[in-house]
């Protein structure tokens, strides 16, 4: 794959498959943070002591580093559970060449194909390898936070359905906040239709904002 400097920086790569990079040319490493880390207040829960995570489209695994730096600096005790969804066994060997910013990516560029499990003191990263289709069906546990970072929907249309959506929504926790990169109409529809609140997430590196949906509990108020 291709490699790409990104405005701040950091790698990413272009995917030829779906002719489309893997992060925003505006920063890689700032749209993890920026884009889902923030917007599914990790550093909120991490006060809380646990966290789990789940990460759609692992791929270079940015959104989950950038996680696991958020909460450590909030709660060094801070228990993190991350459970990764990817397709591409081959994208184990780009994250051991690459160099990020991130302090915990050191934990992630243990992962291989042969080592989908890392745990590290108080943090467990699992990758389950496959169609996430398949993948999120065999999930018996529930989520504080998604972070859902496929293709587009124009590239990749089947992981940007209703019936995808509502397998995220059966392992997310009450209260529980999924992030996107997307403001798709279609995308906000649908997540509505499953009964998520929705509502604008950041504006970074593209004229539209993110999409923040949230599993609302009660009357809880969520944004406008």
């Amino acid at each position: 794959m291709k490699q790409i400097i990104t405005k701040d920086s950091s790698v990413t790569f272009h995917n030829e498959k779906f002719d489309e990079d893997y992060h925003c040319l505006a920063g890689a490493a700032s749209e993890a943070r920026i884009k889902f880390v923030e917007p599914c207040l990790i550093n909120v829960l991490a006060k809380k002591g646990y966290i789990s995570i789940l990460d759609v489209c692992f791929g270079l695994g940015y959104n989950s580093a950038a996680a696991i730096d958020a909460a450590l600096k909030v709660n060094p005790d801070c228990k993190i559970r991350i459970i990764g969804l990817e397709n591409d066994e081959n994208l184990f060997e780009l994250i051991k060449q690459i160099k990020t910013p991130f302090k915990s990516y050191k934990l992630i560029q243990k992962l291989d194909k042969f080592n989908l499990l890392i745990i590290d003191n108080n943090i467990q990263i699992k990758i389950i390898l496959g169609d996430a289709r398949d993948s999120i069906k065999t999930i018996n546990e529930k989520f504080h936070a998604v972070f859902l970072d496929p293709f587009s929907p124009k590239k990749c249309p089947e992981l940007w359905t209703k019936e995808f959506f509502s397998d995220i929504k059966n392992v997310m926790k009450p209260g529980s906040i999924l992030a996107t990169y997307s403001c798709a109409t279609h995308v906000r529809d649908k997540l509505r239709e499953l009964g998520f609140k929705v509502k604008d997430g950041p504006i970074f590196g593209r004229k539209s904002a993110s999409t923040v949906a949230k599993i609302v509990e009660g009357h809880e108020k969520f944004g406008k």
